[in-house]
């Protein structure tokens, strides 16, 4: 039995790797991710056996129980509260981790296992309430600003001090369970104070983050509990989430320290004025624009998810190529309130993959796209990042749709974006404003196609 567990540790770690792979490319991506939950099953099964306590009845049992639940709330989430759900999955993984290292300290005296034990409290406690604030933001359940006060670096300080001392204490003196309740307690109030000074639209980054500390604490506690499989799948999804998070802070030309500790939209005001008035025009109008189009791009955002319009926009790229028009797609790495959010979006509505551009591929074409379509987006296409040195987004790369002939920006009202800044984009020349829910706008575009 011990050969066999052995072998299903090795099965799971190498699909584990290939399920990874597969999961950077949008054409691989689904089964990619099931791939990686066969290697989890089997990483599972293999570890309750190896522990010697648990029979096949009780892993059945768990299995059944877990899926059900994972498939209704998969199944009942809307994909606007995607992101949302993506953190709470973070969240969850740093308790669950929590609860392993501090389970594993029965019969623990070696000091590097009792390490190991605080780290996975610790990563794990801190995980769980950032990324339930974290959720709070994107939901919009509390402000999703950046929420700042005076001596918040000395109080952050006091509890880091306070979390080293109460785990020096507690390697020395394990016995005492009052250290290690130290540990736990700030560890989940540093959570909340490491995120409450991150602006929503830094949530992308925020999230690829948690998704890291989730993937460390498990690493953590599985030195804790002396199981590899844990060590090898937290580590993977360690050093993935940390890959991701440094690439959505190079999409907005950003450092991570400057994410965590600026407080990103507090405090910061841009009193450039906005030259130029803005051009409203309606379905037909636009329409007439679109049937003379030869090429067009679409720059999607969250607007479109929340107006759910996936669907629509796929329906309308098809007649505009029936009508002889090249459509593509241009992905802004941050778009959307978590990595990869329009990606999924738009793989949801079965649009070729070929399609979809990401931002340094689609720039070079903007000059002679004939008409831009901008569904929902709004500091991902913000001229300001390259033209007011003012702003505070200035140097962030964005797509560059105002150097397109026409510009169709699609939007319920003038309200800013995310990041709460003014986007001159709306008052160009070459931009009409079709004011609106996006599905409904759209849904007029395909009926005078039709």
């Amino acid at each position: 039995m011990d050969i066999l567990i052995q072998f299903a540790y090795v099965v799971s770690g190498g699909l584990f790797i290939f399920g990874l792979k597969q999961l950077g490319s949008p054409a691989t991506a689904r089964r990619g991710n099931m791939v990686s939950a066969i290697a989890m099953l089997v990483a599972i099964v293999a570890a309750l056996l190896d522990q010697g306590i648990v029979d096949f009845q009780w892993i059945v049992i768990g299995f059944v129980v877990g899926g059900a639940i994972g498939a209704g709330a998969a199944r009942m989430v809307q994909m606007t509260s995607m992101p949302e759900m993506v953190a709470l999955f973070n969240g969850f993984g740093g308790m669950a981790s929590l609860l392993v290292g501090w389970a594993s300290l029965a019969g623990a005296t070696e000091t590097f296992t009792l390490i190991t034990i605080v780290l996975a409290i610790l990563i794990g406690g801190l995980t769980f309430t950032g990324s339930l604030i974290a959720y709070g933001k994107l939901s919009e359940t509390i402000g999703s600003g950046a929420v700042m006060f005076r001596g918040q670096q000395v109080v952050n300080s006091l509890i880091v001090l306070g979390i080293l001392g109460s785990a020096v204490m507690f390697c020395i003196q394990p016995e005492n369970p009052q250290w290690l309740y130290m540990v736990v307690g700030l560890s989940l109030v540093f959570g909340v104070m490491a995120v409450i000074p991150i602006g929503g639209a830094d949530m992308p980054v925020v999230i690829s983050l948690l998704n890291s500390y989730s993937g460390l604490a498990a690493c953590a506690a599985g030195f804790a509990v002396n199981n590899n499989i844990l060590i090898v799948a937290g580590s993977l999804v360690g050093a993935s989430g940390i890959i991701l998070t440094q690439i959505m802070c190079k999409a907005m030309n950003r450092s991570l320290s400057n994410v965590l500790f600026s407080g990103f939209g507090s405090g910061v005001q841009d009193t450039t004025e906005v030259e130029g008035e803005i051009k409203p025009i309606v379905v037909e109008d636009a329409f007439y624009i679109l049937e003379a189009a030869s090429s067009v791009a679409i720059i999607p955002g969250y607007g479109m998810a929340v107006a759910q319009a996936q669907h629509v926009v796929k329906e309308l790229c098809e007649l505009m190529e029936e009508n002889g028009a090249e459509v593509n797609f241009g992905i802004h790495p941050v778009a959307g309130r978590m990595p990869g959010h329009m990606n999924v979006l738009l793989a949801e509505a079965d649009v070729p993959y070929d399609q979809l551009l990401e931002m340094d591929d689609i720039n070079p074409r903007m000059e002679n796209v004939d008409v831009c379509i901008v569904i929902g987006a709004n500091d991902v296409v913000n001229p300001a990042a390259r033209e007011n040195e003012g702003s505070p987004i200035y140097g962030m790369p964005v797509i560059n749709v105002d150097q397109a002939r026409t510009v169709f920006v699609l939007k319920r009202s003038m309200a800013s974006g995310f990041a709460g800044i003014e986007n001159p984009l709306f008052y160009k020349d070459n931009t009409r404003m079709l004011f609106g829910d996006a599905k409904e706008s759209i849904g007029g575009l395909i009926r005078e196609f039709s």
